[in-house]
Formats: C-alpha cells, sequence, structure tokens
C-alpha cells in the first residue's frame, strides 16, 4: 500500500512540475529584438534615435502579423550573441548568416533572405581575387563574421584588415588604408558603389557564398531551445510572404528580390 501511495505521489507531483513548466512558457506577446543600427540600407539609428531600414522593418511586421508588442534594443555586432544569451534580448533581426558554428550556440528561424558577398576595390586595380592575385595585399572584411573566416582559409598570404562593422568595410577602403574589401554584394551597391564616394571602386570578382551553410542564407537568431518563439516566426515569415507585406518592404529598398526564392 505504502509502495501505492509512494508511486501516486510522484506521479502527482511530476505533472505539477509539468503544469508549472507550462504555466511559466513564454506566451511572447512581449519581444526584445537585437538590432545592429549601423548597417544601411538593412538597419541604422537617425540622431533621435529612430530605427529604419530592412531588416527593421521585417522586424516590425513580424511582430505586427505575431501580434506582439516588441522593443528593438540596439547591440553592437560583436556582442550580439552574448547579449543574446544573457537575456539582453530574445531574438536578432541584424543580417546574421546562418552558419554551423553559430547553429551550435543558437537558434535560427528560416532564412528571410541570402545574397552573395563580393570584392570591392579601386575600379581597375584588380582583375583576379585568387589567393595569388592577392597575396601581400590588405583586405578588409567586418570580423565575427563567415566573411572574415572565408578570407582567413583562403588568403593565407594576404594581410587581414579586420573591422568590427560592415559600413567599415567601405570607409576604411576609400580612406586608402586597405587595398580590396569583401563585404555584402547587395549593401557595397546600394550603400557605397551607388554614393559619390564609390564612384572610383568597383565589384571584382564573381559572387562568393562565403558561409559554408547550404541553403543558409540569412536568419533570426533565438536561444537554443525557444521552439514556440521560433515556430511562431517562421510562420509569420511565410504569412508576410505570401500577403505581399514581405515585397513591398523588398521593394522599399531595393530593385531586386532578396527572398532567394
Amino acid at each position: 500500500m505504502m509502495r501505492k501511495i509512494l508511486g501516486v505521489s510522484a506521479l502527482l507531483a511530476t505533472l505539477c512540475l509539468a503544469v508549472s513548466a507550462h504555466a511559466q512558457a513564454p506566451s511572447w506577446g512581449k519581444i526584445r529584438i537585437g538590432v545592429e543600427a549601423n548597417y544601411p540600407p538593412f538597419s541604422q539609428m537617425s540622431p533621435d534615435g529612430k530605427f529604419s531600414g530592412f531588416d527593421i522593418d521585417i522586424a516590425n511586421a513580424i511582430c505586427a502579423e505575431m501580434k506582439a508588442e516588441c522593443t528593438l534594443v540596439a547591440q553592437e555586432w560583436d556582442g550580439m550573441m552574448p547579449a543574446l544569451n544573457a537575456r539582453k534580448f530574445d531574438m536578432i533581426v541584424a543580417s546574421m548568416s546562418i552558419t554551423e558554428e553559430r547553429k551550435k550556440n543558437a537558434d535560427f528561424s528560416d532564412s528571410y533572405y541570402d545574397i552573395p558577398s563580393t570584392f570591392i576595390a579601386k575600379t581597375g586595380s584588380f582583375t583576379k581575387v585568387d589567393a595569388a592575385a592577392l597575396k601581400g595585399k590588405k583586405i578588409i572584411v567586418t570580423r565575427n563574421t563567415p566573411r572574415a573566416k572565408y578570407v582567413q582559409d583562403n588568403y593565407k598570404d594576404s594581410e587581414v584588415l579586420q573591422v568590427a562593422k560592415e559600413a567599415e568595410v567601405t570607409m576604411e577602403l576609400a580612406a586608402g588604408r586597405g587595398d580590396i574589401g569583401f563585404g555584402s554584394s547587395l549593401a557595397a551597391t546600394a550603400a557605397f558603389l551607388k554614393s559619390p564616394e564609390g564612384k572610383s571602386f568597383s565589384r571584382v570578382g564573381p559572387p562568393i557564398n562565403p558561409s559554408g551553410v547550404q541553403n543558409g542564407g540569412v536568419g533570426i537568431a533565438m536561444r537554443k531551445g525557444e521552439d514556440s518563439l521560433r515556430t511562431k516566426i517562421n510562420a509569420a515569415l511565410k504569412t508576410i510572404t505570401a500577403n505581399g507585406v514581405y515585397k513591398t518592404i523588398n521593394d522599399k529598398y531595393f530593385d531586386v528580390n532578396i527572398r532567394g526564392e
């Protein structure tokens, strides 16, 4: 009899824990979103503290579809993943490429855009971008990115200048502090090559996918195990793609479809 009582007690304790865990699970009615705010045209912050850009509009559209109250939190790129796992915010919408290395520390949504990378240099200064052509040359790239790893792995005889932000790749290049830059092909075109500062620069070589993840693309990062949040985000992405909201945002910033579909 005592064993039966103990068995029932253990069962009740397990049920109580399960109910308690369910009760404590986030409803995701309120979400904090980490954004870089220094990567035009994807994200930027005006002097008065207002966020704008493609990533910002996508984040707001997802929140609207999820009927969630969202707060945008500006975060330096190098601290994005640590801040996510320290619960400074709940997800990252900051043009973060999905890589095998990052998947060890975070879960990702489906890709919400996918564009290649490109080398950029003074027009006519390079015709090739293989290891031999760039031997002894200084390559500028954003640190802690798949592009930085790609450069380190494939250009061992080149000098590498790693900068903190994507915008600094072309900034340092224009200032003459490197021979060639390696960055987002779309950001380079929209934010630099079409600008007065970028008039004498061009793309060099073919587009490159440095992530090493087949069909990886760019995704929204969240802490490991936040499956309910990932399900809601993926559903929202599908809806805004199907109902034309994504296209409206895309066309506001770009003259090509960057969805990768």
